[in-house]
Formats: structure tokens, sequence, C-alpha cells
């Protein structure tokens, strides 16, 4: 089986970080060399995404999958994984399959919940690009600002723009994506209960994970607990990114 595109920081206890939707390993790349001063950091492009590899066959599944062929390629023993939104529920399913590789688990701003599709918007904007066509990063978020208008998500979504001298092409797999985009907001495949210590980290201005969640959380996740940062939306980890390593690191010193 392939392996995922990834990159490797600093020594001690694994601790592999899952980027959400539409990111990249990239945009960990602060604060993943940040947890590197104390452990070794393993940052990962998911299928589909970044650098990794492109398939038709996209799900949480498979996103496991490519998981532990990671873990297993590097014979890691009981690492700790965190993942963002859509990282977040590939690290959940992991545990719920095999909880009996993983010490701990952080879960940034999502919930083992179904959630309704809602990238529409995003994913109309980007597959109106004419990527064949376009001459600069500036004629690609001059069609994208038609359909996002706030400066900082076009920024994020752009990032996902490779160039080289025959011009421009997508690093993600945008008609996969796009296709399948019901995938991502499928309910967790579950065995009840998931004993492995889990953190759930919210944005205190996100909706993602809701008040009214926590029992069925609790449920699936026995041993685990909600910490929320207040004033960040769903990027939470780049709104505050020193609160939220101060709430990784206690956790996982625990």
């Amino acid at each position: 089986m392939e392996l995922l595109n990834h990159k490797v920081f600093g020594n001690g206890r694994p601790l592999i970080v899952l980027h959400g939707f539409l990111g990249s390993l990239d945009n960990w790349l602060t604060l993943g060399k940040k947890f590197a001063e104390e452990y070794q950091v393993i940052l990962v492009d998911q299928r589909n995404h970044g650098k990794s590899f492109h398939s038709a066959q996209w799900g949480y599944d498979e996103m496991v999958d490519d998981l532990n062929t990671l873990i297993e390629h590097y014979n890691f023993e009981n690492p700790i994984l965190l993942g963002h939104s859509m990282g977040g529920k590939t690290v959940m399913q992991y545990g719920a399959y095999h909880d009996e590789k993983v010490s701990k688990i952080i879960v940034a701003d999502i919930a083992p919940k179904f959630y309704p599709i809602h990238h529409q918007q995003i994913l109309a904007g980007l597959n109106a690009i004419p990527i064949d066509e376009i001459k600069s990063r500036e004629d690609a978020d001059q069609i994208l600002k038609q359909y996002i208008l706030e400066d900082g998500v076009r920024t994020f979504l752009l990032k996902n723009l490779s160039r080289s001298s025959e011009g421009f092409s997508w690093k993600m797999n945008l008609s996969v994506l796009s296709n399948q985009i019901s995938e991502i907001g499928k309910e967790l495949n579950y065995r009840l209960p998931i004993e492995t210590e889990t953190l759930f980290i919210r944005g205190g201005a996100s909706n993602y994970i809701l008040d009214d969640d926590w029992n069925e959380i609790e449920e699936v996740f026995p041993n685990s607990k909600l910490d929320t940062i207040n004033g960040v939306g769903h990027w939470l980890h780049a709104e505050k990114p020193s609160e939220f390593y101060n709430k990784v690191m206690t956790f996982i010193n625990e």
C-alpha cells in the first residue's frame, strides 16, 4: 500500500497530526515544530490532499488504512493521534478499529456524529477556477472572491494551487472530493465504547461540537473530556495556536 506524504520532526514519543478537509500538512508546520521540541511529530497529508496520492476510493475506512500503513511502516508504539475536523474523524475512527495501538487521541472541533453537507459554496468556487487558463494566483483569487468573501478562507484554499513551468494545477484531487463530498460528514462506524483517553477541543464560536452533543460523545468515548477555546471558530488551532498548544500539551503530559 502506498505511503502517505509526511514530514517528521523531533524525537521522543510519536505524535501524528492529521489536517482537515482541503487542508494539508503545511497548515500544521508552525505548531508541529513547536510540538517537536518534546515529541517526534509526524505531519501527514491525507489521501487526495497535499502531496499524497490521488485515489477514487476516499472515505474514513480508507483514511484509517492509510494511517495504519504509516504507523506500521515506522513501527510506532502507542502513538498519540491529533486530528482537526476531517482529520479528527479519521483519528476517532482509527481509535475505534485499533484502540490497542493508540495511547491518546486529541480531536479538534469535530464530533463522531453525522454532519450535513455544507461545503457546496467552497467547492463551487474552486471548480469555477479555470485551472488550465489562469496566469496568476490573483486570477484565481478574483474568481474565488465571487463565492467566498473571507480573505483568510480564500488564502487557505488557494494554498492548494501548485505552479510549474507548465502553469497551475491543484494539489488536491478536486474532482473526487467534489463528487464524493457526502463522505466527509458521515457518522463514524464505531464499536462501543472506545476506551482510549481522548481530548475534544472545540472553538467557542464554532457550531461543530454543541453542548447537546456531549452525552453521545461520552457514550462513545467514556474516557474523554471537553475543553473550549473561547473567541475562535472552527480553525481554532490557527486562530489561537498558543492556547491550543498548551491545552494539547497539558493533556498529553497528564
